[in-house]
């Protein structure tokens, strides 16, 4: 694992903000430059005063680095940096977009056709059941669904995209060894089987409220769309919404009954210029790529010719990942997220069933029937 004490450490840094943060990479390349750097060449970085130099020069917690490195270590975490070519795309657009991303599990390229599915903890049968179908057949599309493993809404998008062999993506607002709610546990444990867990905030991070609208930014930031699907006039995942509004994404709402408080935002948003949701069409049909993955993969009654089922969800990423044309397997090491020996072993597994073929100088490619 690359030595991530620098990283964490300047995150550590009083003062140092995620502006001031990225200025001084941008600045400096690498954090251990932060730190070795002279006074006249950090108060070069715009931003950084007499303040932010003395919290730099003056840091001493590095016992505390280590622990954070050790704990990174021994639970399987990733770092990803803002300057990490596998640092999602769709996130480096927005307006200050996290420094750090402690990542567990596997963020795929392909996560970057995602769509965020958020709403309120207590919805009701007509909720629950909007939630589960449009979560699920957005996932059967090949779409990763995002959502913020909260009760309710939230963790019934990630089940469903879960059942229909999809993938998906829960943004914490605490430390990736804080599980909020603590009844997710099981919930967690079974999407890092097919995506990832992933959170801005250091381990040991308790979920304080403070910490969920910037969870939601990321939830958006994430996603090339928002769909809320119930939600009362003050629910949280209307932050979501209106988060996707500036970071420039669609944003969907599913209308409810005129009567009920958990509603109101829904409608409001509606009212507001927010895409009505009958079906998942409604969704697919506004986005450009969700209308080329569905035109290139074909309707969803054609979808077990694009995944057969005897593909496991990590076999289904690679399945993706060959089906435009040859990759070379380092390529698809990269890409997938997976560890290079896991990756050997579900193409040869795949590569048994028939569905690859392996060409000259490990490459491997999608077998058309």
């Amino acid at each position: 694992m690359k030595d991530w004490k620098y990283w964490i450490a300047l995150r550590m840094v009083n003062g140092i903000g995620d502006v001031l943060f990225k200025a001084l990479i941008s600045r400096f390349g690498d954090p251990k430059e932060v730190f070795s750097a002279d006074t006249s060449s950090l108060k070069s970085v715009e931003g950084v005063g007499d303040r932010a130099v003395k919290a730099i020069k003056e840091f001493s917690d590095w016992e505390g680095v280590e622990k954070e490195v050790n704990r990174i270590e021994r639970l399987g975490i990733k770092i990803l940096p803002f300057t990490d070519p596998l640092y999602p795309r769709n996130l480096t657009g927005i307006y200050n977009p996290p420094p750090l991303l402690y990542v567990k599990g596997n963020y795929h390229a392909d996560d970057e056709l995602s769509l965020a599915i958020v709403g309120t903890r207590n919805p009701d049968h007509y909720g629950r059941s909007v939630a589960e179908k449009l979560s699920g057949e957005v996932a059967e599309l090949g779409i990763t669904v995002v959502s913020g493993l909260a009760r309710g809404v939230d963790s019934l998008a990630h089940l469903s995209a879960l059942k229909r062999g999809g993938r998906t993506i829960a943004v914490l607002g605490s430390g990736l060894d804080v599980v909020y709610p603590p009844e997710n546990k099981k919930l967690y444990e079974r999407i890092l089987t097919q995506g990832a867990v992933v959170s801005e905030f250091p381990l040991g991070t308790p979920p304080d409220s403070v910490n969920f609208p910037r969870r939601n930014r990321i939830i958006s930031g994430l996603s090339l769309g928002v769909v809320v699907v119930q939600a009362s006039d003050r629910s949280g995942s209307l932050i979501t919404a209106f988060f996707a509004l500036e970071q420039g994404r669609d944003v969907f709402a599913v209308p409810g009954n005129i009567f009920s408080k958990l509603s109101a935002g829904c409608n409001r948003l509606i009212k507001k210029g927010a895409k009505l949701v009958e079906s998942v069409d409604d969704i697919v049909d506004e986005i450009e790529a969700f209308r080329a993955l569905r035109s290139k993969e074909g309707v969803r009654s054609d979808e077990k010719k694009v995944f057969p089922d005897s593909l496991s969800g990590e076999e289904k990423a690679l399945y993706v990942l060959l089906s435009d044309g040859a990759v070379h397997v380092d390529d698809v090491v990269k890409l997938s997220g997976l560890e290079p020996a896991r990756v050997l072993s579900l193409l040869l597994s795949m590569e048994l069933k028939g569905l690859v073929v392996q060409l000259p100088g490990k490459f491997f490619k999608v077998k058309r029937l």
